[in-house]
């Protein structure tokens, strides 16, 4: 069946599409580069940390409150662990003058801004800047911002004719980013995506003319319905305008999307940071939600582009001071998947328990270590989950999670830190700082919500390497062979505070399933080949190109092969192995049930390596797609 044209773009991966045609480009997407992808523009090698007012104010935001939050920072010393961006979010706005389109700021809520005929953030950047700390602001890809869409009874509305009200970039993309970047000084930017969603012509505020009609780009609840590559397109053009009236300074751009519009696969080559669920709330259900959206995602994170399951919530609802083992896992958590650290507590308030949270030192280091390897999920369940993340020192950062409102039982084993079970394996416990030791395998007691956080030293099982599993900041799905991009069912389904039990239950959002994983196949498969098990590689389908960054590896081995999560009526899969855009190994086509074969070559010069699986699903007569299988893949010095 022949698909209309904007589906027929949902299908194709990121690299596929023009940066600004909206068009599918002619190139093979499997065709090497010989280059890295993903997003580096901006200045995130490691997640940001720092302060947003949102959770907290919602848009009741003035200035007093945001340099009062800005001092806590440096009053405390969480500044000196690296909380050092101050974000401005919605709220801050009066309107959009005409008919220059000039923004106005509420300047009866930032006096310092009201300095003549043009209001400027200019003094209170240069303050924030004075402190040591960075700037944020907060716009939105439509005309209208999501307070004036979904929230207008909150304070500090847009005010005056339609066209004043019309707020966010569009139309304004090129004006607005130089406004915010080159004359107020603002360094990060957090991008909504409301007024692409909410503003059909038979909406009630458009029908009573509040606000013009925008034809929806974004379905949450139908990727087919979504406009993938004009979403794109607008949030490249903003990136392009960033690149321009930033000029040399540092800058973070983050995209909020909530990943609709198949972000999963492209939000990673254009922003900085990507929003992977809807709005975080105070609630543990709630909570759950938004790290199952990230937790099957580590390889499309990486030191630039960062997976976001939205700000932290520690210190509110069901993670305040009389809650402080959620709490206490709702960091850790965050920490360990390399969220953004974006605290959403008014720190006027802020206690000694909370702040030992924040300031936990060890486990903020988790958070920046420079590999930027996301946690893999070593062990997974609906009770309990086991996250392990490669250190920059080799060390691993272990996190062990108790779903469940009652006591839990887990043992966690050498295996999965891939180290030598006949040594001992060293815990410094980073919560209580007590350190132990095991061999082969430790019990654990778990309480309610609790988390154990621990760094690990060993042997390790590969003593002259890394598995590619455990580099995950260096390898990114430039093509994940998803053929149509279908939402995550493994996600928590929670009650939303904004319907409660109203309709019938929440839905998953997230296109993410199928996509690449790490120790996995796609769709959280077991990887076995032909019977025989892996516990380390990487899982994709056929028709992808996984990139590989090398640093200071000389070979690449691996075994490849059809998962058994496949079928024999899905057709074969050659894989081939490329540096630099020359090939340097390629094996015969592999079929369901056939034993996984070695795939190796020397790589020692190469800095692009890129990992292909072409499959011939068309040429067996079926439209399955087989998962491929780089068991125990690893570079070796």
């Amino acid at each position: 069946m022949v698909r209309p044209a904007h589906i027929r773009r949902l299908a194709l991966p990121g690299a596929a599409l023009l940066a600004l045609g909206g068009t599918a480009a002619a190139a093979d997407p499997l065709a090497p580069t010989g280059r890295w992808s993903a997003n580096t523009d901006g200045h995130a090698p490691v997640p940001p940390m720092g302060w947003n007012s949102w959770n907290a104010f919602n848009s009741d935001v003035d200035e007093e409150k945001v340099l009062a939050s800005a001092q806590a920072l440096l009053d405390t010393k969480l500044a000196t662990l690296g909380y050092r961006y101050v974000n401005i979010d919605d709220g801050w706005w009066l309107k959009r003058r005409q008919p220059d389109g000039r923004l106005m700021i509420r300047t009866s809520h930032f006096p310092s801004a009201a300095t003549g005929k043009d209001p400027s953030f200019r003094p209170l950047t240069d303050k924030l800047h004075a402190m040591g700390l960075k700037a944020g602001i907060y716009s939105d890809i439509g005309r209208n911002s999501c307070g004036q869409i979904y929230t207008p009874d909150f304070k500090n509305q847009p005010e005056g004719s339609v066209a004043e009200r019309e707020v966010g970039l569009y139309g304004h993309v090129d004006q607005d980013i130089r406004l915010f970047f080159a004359e107020w000084g603002f360094d990060f930017i957090k991008v909504d995506a409301c007024g692409i969603r909410g503003l059909p012509a038979d909406a009630p505020r458009v029908r009573s003319g509040l606000y013009r009609a925008l034809t929806p780009l974004v379905d949450m609840q139908s990727l087919g319905g979504s406009d993938v590559a004009a979403v794109r397109r607008l949030y490249e053009q903003v990136g392009t305008a960033i690149r321009t009236h930033a000029g040399d300074r540092p800058y973070v751009y983050s995209l909020c999307l909530w990943g609709a519009g198949d972000v999963r696969a492209w939000g990673k080559d254009v922003g900085n940071s990507s929003r992977t669920s809807d709005d975080i709330q105070p609630v543990w259900a709630r909570m759950l939600t938004n790290l199952d959206t990230v937790t099957h995602r580590a390889l499309y994170a990486h030191p630039g582009s960062w997976n976001d399951p939205d700000m932290l919530f520690v210190g509110t609802g069901d993670f305040d001071t009389s809650h402080l083992v959620e709490a206490r896992s709702h960091f850790a958590l965050w920490a360990m998947l390399n969220a953004p650290l974006i605290i959403g507590y008014d720190l006027r308030k802020l206690t000694p328990e909370l702040l030992s949270i924040f300031g936990n030192a060890d486990i903020v280091a988790l958070n920046q270590d420079p590999a930027g390897n996301q946690a893999v999920l070593a062990y997974d369940s609906d009770e309990v989950q086991i996250f392990v993340k490669t250190l920059a020192d080799g060390s691993k950062g272990v996190a062990v999670f108790n779903r469940t409102a009652q006591p839990a039982k887990a043992i966690l084993t050498a295996d999965q830190l891939k180290m030598v079970g006949t040594a001992d394996v060293r815990l410094r416990d980073l919560w209580s700082k007590q350190e132990q030791r095991f061999r082969g395998e430790l019990p654990l007691q778990l309480g309610a919500h609790q988390t154990l956080v621990f760094r690990a030293t060993g042997t390790r099982r590969l003593p002259n390497g890394l598995y590619l599993s455990e580099q995950t900041g260096r390898v990114n799905p430039a093509a994940d062979g998803v053929p149509m991009p279908e939402p995550d069912p493994t996600i928590h389904h929670s009650i939303t505070p904004w319907t409660n039990t109203r309709g019938p239950g929440e839905h998953p959002q997230y296109g993410g399933w199928g996509g690449a994983e790490a120790d996995r196949a796609p769709f959280a498969k077991l990887l076995r080949v032909a019977g025989t098990p892996f516990d380390t590689g990487l899982g994709v389908l056929a028709n992808s190109r996984l990139e590989v960054r090398n640093q200071g590896f000389s070979r690449f081995t691996a075994k490849v092969g059809v998962n058994d999560s496949g079928s024999r009526q899905a057709g074969k899969i050659v894989f081939e192995l490329w540096a630099d855009g020359r090939l340097l190994a390629k094996s015969k086509p592999m079929a369901f049930g056939e034993p996984a074969a070695p795939l190796e070559a020397q790589v020692s010069r190469a800095t692009i390596l890129e990992l292909v699986a072409r499959g011939d699903a068309a040429s067996s007569g079926t439209s399955a797609v087989q998962p491929a299988v780089w068991a125990d893949a690893a570079l070796l010095r």
